[in-house]
C-alpha cells in the first residue's frame, strides 16, 4: 500500500500566506510600476469579502493587476525560483520541515496540496523535496504564455479534494490503495481532513481547532 502524507501550504508549511507577497515580488521583478495597482487589487479583496466574487475571481483579477495579461513561462519560473528562495529562508515552519522528513524517513510519500498556483508552490515544494504538487493551475496561450485565467478549479474548500481525487486516478490508484496523512491549518480544509485515514490539524484557527476536538483529530502547533 502506497503512504502518502499530504500537506496544505499557506500557514501549514509557511507561517504567512504567500499569494500577495507572491505579486508584490513579481511586480517587483518584473514591472514596478504595477505597485501603483495595489489599491485596485485592494478593492477586488473588498468586493470578494462583500460576496460579490469568490476566490477563484480574486485570484483571477489580482494576477492580471499584479503580473499583466500573459507571461512567458521562463520569465515566470525566474520569478518563481527567486520568491521561493526568499521562503525557504524566511516564511518556513522548522517543524514543517522536520515533519515532512520525518515522514519521508518513515516511508509517506510527500504531497503537497495547496490553493495557492502552481507555478510558484512547485518551487517551494522543491525547497522540501517534494516532488508531488497538487496546486491551482493557470491557463496558458497557443505560445505557453502563462495568462490571469485559471484551468479547471481553484484548489480550494472541496475542489481541493476532488482534484486530489483526479491525481490518485492519473497515478493509477484507487483509493483503497492508499493510506494518507493530511496536514491543514484551516476548516476549509475539512473535507479532505475527512476523508484522510489520519488527520493532523496545525496551527489551526478557532473553526478547525473546535472541529478537530469534535472529529478527535490531532491537534499539532508548529513553530519555528
Amino acid at each position: 500500500m502506497r503512504r502518502l502524507a499530504i500537506y496544505d501550504m499557506d500557514k501549514t508549511i509557511t507561517r504567512k500566506a504567500t499569494w500577495t507577497p507572491f505579486l508584490v515580488h513579481a511586480a517587483l521583478a518584473r514591472a514596478p510600476w504595477r505597485l501603483a495597482l495595489l489599491p485596485v487589487a485592494g478593492i477586488a479583496s473588498v468586493a470578494y469579502l462583500a460576496k460579490a466574487i469568490d476566490r477563484a475571481q480574486l485570484k483571477q483579477a489580482t494576477h492580471r493587476l499584479m503580473l499583466g495579461r500573459a507571461i512567458p513561462p521562463g520569465d515566470l519560473d525566474a520569478v518563481a525560483e527567486a520568491f521561493a528562495d526568499g521562503v525557504a529562508a524566511s516564511n518556513l515552519f522548522a517543524d514543517a520541515r522536520a515533519r515532512v522528513e520525518a515522514d519521508r524517513a518513515a516511508g509517506w510519500e510527500p504531497v503537497l496540496a495547496t490553493a495557492s498556483h502552481g507555478y510558484y508552490a512547485r518551487a517551494i515544494a522543491a525547497r522540501l523535496g517534494i516532488v508531488q504538487v497538487i496546486a491551482t493551475e493557470a491557463r496558458r496561450d497557443a505560445e505557453g504564455n502563462v495568462l490571469a485565467g485559471i484551468e479547471g478549479e481553484n484548489c480550494y474548500g472541496p475542489a481541493k479534494l476532488r482534484l486530489i481525487e483526479a491525481w490518485l486516478a492519473r497515478e493509477g490508484l484507487a483509493r483503497g490503495d492508499v493510506r494518507v496523512r493530511f496536514y491543514s491549518d484551516h476548516v476549509s480544509d475539512a473535507p479532505v481532513l475527512e476523508w484522510a485515514d489520519e488527520a493532523f490539524a496545525v496551527n489551526a484557527h478557532g473553526p478547525l481547532r473546535r472541529l478537530a476536538a469534535a472529529r478527535g483529530w490531532t491537534v499539532l502547533d508548529w513553530a519555528g
